[in-house]
């Protein structure tokens, strides 16, 4: 078991220090998202996201370009035209809040860090958008790169692993580390990429082993939330998938997991605490 690694992240000049692992709330401003009740109208932006701040919210990651397996990409108007309202709505309601954006386009990227946001959330590592990586080292904001191969209209025919999915992985996010590096990019979030170019069988091998991730040295993220690694073998919806959730995000965390991307604030924020009390027990005992 590995147990929590503290981490900090430099938040606009502002050095937060993380003693815990961290709950990342999400917040979906497109009409397309996987999982209906996670996506809000701009109307409903700032009374959701009040709402996961009082549940225990660490940081909120706000999207408005579905990324679920064959979706279709709005424009980059259109994503821009749907985010950086509710960004500044965001910003304005909660102004020590920590805002993610999860986009994968340099230019919605810079927006959304002049709109307010501080966290870029990158689902291609920079493979979608070549100059994601500069931007983000010139704008100096901590970047959460995640695994994924193609694109997510292609991303489900690309689930071949030479070496095994764990390896693989850890491989390809190891060359992205050395990228940003290279670059500049000094907060840096690993993000295995749970449902993204893997089958449910290697998510499962993936998340068995992700404790061999941190030989990579970055915090990782673990985002399964209601996710169909969960839905399809337990022959579901996202809808029932709360406890399923809770259950393999108390999994991660002991794996060591640093930040938890979830629907449900309110559970993930308990399976913290919980799995904490049982580390400090642990820890008495030793």
């Amino acid at each position: 078991m590995k147990r929590f690694q503290s981490f900090s992240l430099n938040l606009k000049g502002r050095l937060t220090r993380y003693e815990r692992p961290a709950v990342m709330g999400i917040i979906n401003v497109t009409p397309d998202s996987f999982y209906a009740p996670s996506r809000v109208s701009p109307e409903q932006v700032t009374e959701q996201a009040i709402k996961m701040a009082k549940e225990g919210a660490d940081m909120l990651d706000i999207g408005a370009c579905s990324t679920r397996p064959g979706a279709s990409q709005p424009s980059e108007q259109e994503e821009i035209d749907r985010l950086i309202p509710a960004i500044q709505a965001i910003a304005q309601a909660l102004p020590e809040m920590p805002i993610s954006v999860d986009t994968y386009r340099s230019c919605v990227a810079r927006g959304a860090i002049q709109a307010g946001a501080h966290i870029i959330n990158d689902i291609s590592a920079g493979e979608l958008d070549t100059t994601m990586i500069p931007t983000v080292a010139e704008l100096k904001v901590p970047y959460i790169a995640m695994h994924m191969r193609g694109t997510p209209e292609t991303m489900a025919q690309m689930t071949h692993y030479p070496h095994g999915v764990t390896t693989d992985v850890i491989a390809e996010l190891s060359q992205v580390a050395r990228t940003l590096a290279l670059q500049g990019v000094c907060d840096v979030i690993i993000d295995p990429g749970f449902g993204f170019a893997k089958t449910v069988e290697q998510n499962y091998e993936l998340m068995a082993n992700l404790e061999a991730l941190h030989m990579l040295e970055r915090p990782i993220l673990v985002g399964i939330s209601r996710k169909s690694m969960l839905y399809k073998p337990l022959q579901s919806t996202p809808e029932a998938m709360l406890e399923a959730t809770t259950a393999l995000n108390a999994i991660a965390l002991q794996a060591g997991a640093s930040i938890l991307r979830v629907h449900d604030v309110k559970a993930a924020v308990d399976a913290v605490k919980v799995v904490e009390l049982v580390n400090n027990a642990l820890n008495t005992k030793a």
